[in-house]
């Protein structure tokens, strides 16, 4: 018995916001400001400062790193020039629903276009997770080991610095003689 695949069309913002927190930083980083912030292509090249093109390659690979989180049947594409078709094809499906995908690139599109239609309450459902994990108990606990590790760590340098041995005392110059008084 097979898994079944979720329909993008159905996810909701929690769930597309729990996706967005298990990917690696950067990668949802470029997700969200694309996405979730709808952001213009050229507005998140340059605040990376990269070419739009470089942007396009980002994207593409965050947003097939998305599809495979939520189980979608994507893969990365075969070829460098099916890579650049694809990044322009992705860039186009995000702003027109209308816009021409192959087949391997739907899902990632279909994605993509969810998440930029649905921005807001994703954001909103970033933000609630968050502060949600920032309220909880075992944030608390984390928090309270970290200062009490610095604390260690500052007691052990103190105890180190004070019961050093003290400098040797400095040796006495010797004077060399010159090769002529010999």
């Amino acid at each position: 018995m097979t898994a079944s695949v979720p329909d993008t069309a159905r996810l909701s913002p929690e769930a597309l916001s729990q996706a967005l927190r298990v990917l690696e930083p950067r990668t949802a980083a470029v997700l969200i400001r694309r996405l979730v912030e709808r952001r213009t292509q050229e507005e998140c090249a340059a605040w990376y400062g990269i070419s739009s093109n470089a942007f396009s390659t980002l994207m593409l690979r965050a947003a097939v790193a998305l599809a495979r989180q939520l189980g979608q049947p994507a893969r990365p594409p075969e070829s460098p020039e099916e890579a650049t078709a694809w990044e322009r094809m992705l860039a186009m499906a995000v702003e027109k629903d209308t816009a021409p995908v192959p087949v391997p690139l739907a899902p990632v599109a279909s994605l993509c276009r969810r998440m930029h239609a649905q921005g807001p309450e994703v954001e909103a459902a970033l933000d609630q997770a968050a502060r949600a994990d920032a309220d909880s108990p075992g944030r608390a606990r984390e928090e309270w080991l970290r200062r009490l590790a610095v604390a260690a760590l500052l007691a052990l340098t103190a105890w180190l610095y004070w019961s050093r041995p003290p400098d040797p005392e400095p040796r006495p110059e010797r004077r060399m003689r010159s090769p002529e008084r010999r």
